[in-house]
């Protein structure tokens, strides 16, 4: 959240040329930026980013593109939900999934805010059941790392319960925001209204 000198940090352990590559644009990714020229991130994440005072130029990537590092190839999976642009990034060879925040063990997802969306997040999860098999460990921002692939089916799973009614929450203040907390055991869910089960 503080680190300012995220390309100096980078320096540190590469020659290389360095880019800086977002996950969604909450001010705890994006706080090393100033740094870098260019941002790379979904278009759908740029208006927040310049809401949150972030004045690099952005460049885009989309849901299919690659990343060529030259001994390795990222690919960019669009993820909506958490951010109207978030993004994970898969590795194929070294068989890893970096997730952002949708996807956490023992951690606090956010979905709590007007840039945050309940629907599109339950089919995110749908949707990462296309890359199945293609990556054994998933590296989220926060809490446990890693963690195992089943914890995607295991957060599908906690919010249909949620947002049935099944899992009852507690309300809560956090950062000036009237929020629900919904425990799932074995991670939580942070939510901005009560969800009741259907009669």
């Amino acid at each position: 959240m503080t680190t300012q000198n995220a390309k100096e940090i980078a320096e540190t352990i590469t020659s290389l040329p360095i880019t800086y590559l977002i996950t969604h644009s909450d001010r705890d990714h994006t706080c090393g930026s100033a740094g870098f020229d260019t941002v790379l991130m979904h278009p759908l994440e740029e208006a927040h980013f310049r809401l949150i005072g972030r004045e690099e130029k952005a460049r885009y990537v989309n849901e299919g593109d690659i990343i060529d590092l030259g001994d390795r190839k990222l690919e960019i999976i669009h993820i909506p939900g958490h951010t109207p642009g978030s993004i994970a990034v898969l590795d194929r060879e070294a068989r890893f999934l970096i997730s952002g925040d949708p996807i956490q063990e023992k951690g606090r997802i956010f979905m709590f805010g007007e840039h945050r969306n309940m629907e599109n997040y339950i089919k995110s999860l749908e949707h990462l059941k296309k890359w199945e098999g293609s990556f054994d460990e998933i590296w989220p921002s926060h809490a446990n790392i890693p963690i195992a692939p089943e914890y995607i089916d295991k957060l599908h799973a906690g919010a249909l319960s949620v947002v049935s009614g099944k899992v009852k929450g507690r309300e809560e203040e956090l950062h000036g925001h009237k929020i629900v907390v919904y425990n799932l055991g074995f991670s939580t869910l942070l939510c901005d209204k009560r969800y009741e089960a259907e009669l």
